[in-house]
Order: C-alpha cells, then sequence, then structure tokens
C-alpha cells in the first residue's frame, strides 16, 4: 500500500483548515432526545468523508442491523456504553472502542444503557448524510410522514437497506 496521487499541487501550503470549537452548538437537536454535531460533511470535505459526534440522551434509540452498499461506517465510543452489531452479535461499547464496517458490512448501534453516551460516527467518502438524519428525526418528532413507497425511495436515496427482523 502507498499513498495516493498528490491532490495538491502547490509549492508553499495554503490557509485551508477548518477550526470548531468545543462550545459549537449541535446542528441537530433532540433526535429524539439525542444532539448530533456535523463535525465534517462531504460538502465541508470535498466528499473525502463525513464526521459526526452523536450524543445520545438516556432513553433507548439507535438503529437495528442494516448495511450501505456505497460508503463504509466507523463507531469511536467517546463516553457511556454503546450496544454495537457487528453483522453477528450485539456487544457493549465502551470508551475508546471501535466498530469499522466496510461496504456491505450488517451493522446497527443503539444506547440500551439508560445513562447518556456520545460516539463518533465516520462516513467515507462522504456522503449527504444530514439530510438522512434530519429527516429522519422530523419523522420521529412527528412533523414528516412518508408513504410506503416514499419511505422505500427514501432509503434507496440514502444508501441504507434494511434487514428483516
Amino acid at each position: 500500500m502507498s499513498y495516493p496521487e498528490p491532490r495538491y499541487h502547490g509549492e508553499t501550503g495554503e490557509q485551508s483548515a477548518i477550526f470548531r470549537p468545543r462550545s459549537t452548538a449541535p446542528e441537530l437537536r433532540n433526535m429524539p432526545g439525542n444532539n448530533v454535531h456535523y463535525l465534517a460533511t462531504a460538502a465541508s470535505t470535498g466528499g473525502e468523508f463525513g464526521l459526526y459526534r452523536w450524543d445520545f440522551g438516556a432513553q433507548r434509540s439507535g438503529p437495528d442491523a442494516h448495511f450501505h452498499k456505497t460508503i463504509s461506517e466507523s463507531f469511536f465510543i467517546l463516553s457511556g456504553t454503546i450496544r454495537l452489531f457487528n453483522g453477528s452479535q450485539w456487544a457493549s461499547a465502551t470508551e475508546g472502542e471501535f466498530l469499522y464496517v466496510p461496504p456491505g458490512g450488517i451493522h446497527g448501534f443503539r444506547n440500551e444503557s439508560e445513562q447518556p453516551a456520545s460516539m463518533l460516527l465516520l462516513f467515507t467518502p462522504g456522503a449527504p448524510r444530514e439530510e438522512y438524519f434530519e429527516t429522519l428525526a422530523a419523522i420521529a418528532q412527528g412533523q414528516q410522514v412518508l408513504t410506503g413507497d416514499e419511505r422505500a425511495e427514501f432509503m434507496l436515496r440514502h444508501d441504507t437497506f434494511w434487514l428483516d427482523s
């Protein structure tokens, strides 16, 4: 494995870094009871990746088993206990633990601890996950309703394929 071909061809570097202070408010609040910080979106990284901090409230929440065809997803636990599904079993993950899911890998995550928890979600390459998260929040809060066909199209557009329970 080697480094990729250069994408920056200048000789002096450039001032292009983006800093986000810890005090920045979450972009998505109460999804329901969870807050999501858009640390780096596909738009801000030129499609390279999307990085989000997911702060769970104390109530049970999180998606069941599913997979993506176009993106990988990685989970890094910052605090608390989060249940992660690796395609064959659920495990209780705590601070410092990590799960990588390649495209096609079955996975899920949820907070079942009745305590707040926090994790980082990394999608590569970057994808427009913000609309996905915001629409799910609107549905959960009763602000938006999708018919069966609309839901199927929405999930397909956002590369999310659910397993039958």
